[in-house]
């Protein structure tokens, strides 16, 4: 028989989460891999009740647990999410079983998990079914605008989406059709900036057998398949003036009339609405017609370009970079810090998306097991910038904002993680940083810290 310490040996080579309970659901082992999905070390989490640990959706009503103990040989699976110790959701795929002696008398109970977020992520770039946890940010502008998020996904109201190119307005608006009663209904999604305005009609309102020359059956519009459901403007400020009073007039009316139709159709769909262009410097122009424009923005959403989330790069790096070695199958470890200075210093007018297409691009030329390093032959030439937009000007104290957690994570990965450097940047001694890191929690993540 294997001595304890060498389960233990096993049991830290597994990639999986493995912890072990009493009759008390009080946690008696706990793995390496465990408290890397975690974020708890071995003795934090060892006589700590399962629950204050591993923090599922699962725990207080429906414990796996629990009904693995009182079931005895029961093992019960499951796909739960879990919130670690920086309050992160991680989707885990869970295995609880009955710990019993040999005299078959219960002992406790003994959970494995694992990291879920690969098989998550293919299904999310197939089904596309974006919620809130997807959108990567700590921007103290955005974040606000999330809190309400929600709310505005409950009502019925029109929204537009703002932001330039780039910035995830696709993921918003479905988001937003996640998060309302009209989720299992259909998304529908119009680029009107694709579509040439002689054939953009027909295409959001269909046409009727013998409307036109080759119009040989009737077809549904757009409006009509989205029905019960969401339809997505994309581009909206692109639309012709016709077009906007046609608009105008299915969003007061809820109607329209399909191209060679004698009968008005009545339409249940929600509008979500976005462009890249500044409608209302367009409305005072005469571009766009201001009761559309005052129509529309009833909810108004308004990302920030990336250049202006700094904070927000090194995360959304780390989000990509998993993302795509899982869509990939490859294992890459991180990204350089070289690297990462490099991207910190990039404008990104192609906002998220380009920094997507980037990590893309990074993972499929990285190794297994390796660390990103190589990118885009264009970033090699745009040449190093000065770091005035990264570096904190020297102060005596930091505000205490809710800026204050985003800007010494953009401090901490521009100096690599070193305190000293990291201090010296932010005008504060070495004392101040590390009290100011673990208030926000910053002293227990991965990185290494010198």
């Amino acid at each position: 028989m294997f001595k304890r310490s060498k389960y233990e040996w096993i049991l830290d080579s597994l990639a999986t989460g493995v912890f072990t309970v009493d009759q008390d659901f009080i946690i008696t082992y706990f793995n390496a891999y465990a408290e890397f999905l975690t974020g708890f070390t071995r003795d934090e989490a060892v006589g700590q009740k399962c629950f204050r640990v591993f923090r599922t959706d699962h725990c207080r009503q429906q414990c796996n647990l629990q009904k693995a103990m009182q079931e005895e040989s029961k093992i019960v699976s499951a796909r739960v999410k879990m919130r670690n110790k920086w309050k992160q959701t991680v989707p885990v795929a869970i295995t609880a079983a009955v710990l019993q002696d040999e005299q078959d008398r219960i002992l406790g109970g003994v959970e494995s998990f694992h990291d879920d977020r690969a098989r998550e992520a293919l299904e999310k770039e197939v089904m596309k079914s974006y919620t809130l946890e997807d959108i990567v940010t700590q921007d103290p502008q955005l974040q606000k605008q999330l809190d309400i998020m929600p709310i505005i996904a409950d009502s019925e109201s029109s929204v537009l989406i703002l932001g330039e190119t780039g910035v995830g307005k696709d993921v918003i608006a479905r988001a937003l059709h996640n998060l309302s009663s009209r989720r299992e209904g259909p998304f529908i999604k119009v680029n009107c900036a694709a579509i040439p305005s002689s054939m953009l009609e027909s295409e959001l309102f269909g046409y009727k057998k013998g409307a036109f020359t080759d119009a040989k059956n009737d077809k549904p519009g757009k409006f009509q398949l989205a029905h019960n459901g969401t339809i997505f403007l994309d581009e909206i400020g692109e639309l012709d003036f016709e077009m906007q009073a046609k608009m105008l007039h299915v969003l007061e009316e809820n109607e329209f009339y399909a191209l060679g139709a004698t009968k008005v159709d009545r339409i249940n769909s929600r509008v979500v609405a976005a462009t890249n262009c500044d409608l209302e410097e367009r409305v005072k122009q005469g571009q766009f017609r201001k009761d559309l424009y005052y129509r529309l923005k009833v909810c108004e959403f308004y990302i920030p370009p990336l250049r202006e989330r700094l904070a927000d790069i090194p995360l959304l790096i780390d989000h990509f970079i998993f993302q795509s070695s899982a869509l990939k199958n490859k294992r890459v470890i991180g990204m350089s810090e070289e690297t990462k200075k490099v991207l910190m210093q990039y404008d990104f007018p192609g906002n998220i998306r380009e920094l997507k297409n980037i990590i893309d691009y990074a993972v499929m030329m990285s190794k297994d097991r390796g660390l990103v390093s190589e990118l885009p032959q264009y970033l090699n030439l745009t040449g190093q910038k000065e770091a005035r937009y990264y570096m904190v000007p020297h102060s005596n104290s930091l505000s205490l904002d809710n800026g204050e957690k985003a800007t010494l994570l953009q401090a901490l990965d521009f100096n690599g993680w070193h305190i000293q450097k990291t201090a010296k940047s932010l005008g504060i001694n070495r004392t101040t940083l590390w009290r100011k890191m673990k208030k926000y929690r910053l002293s227990g993540t991965k990185r290494e810290i010198r």
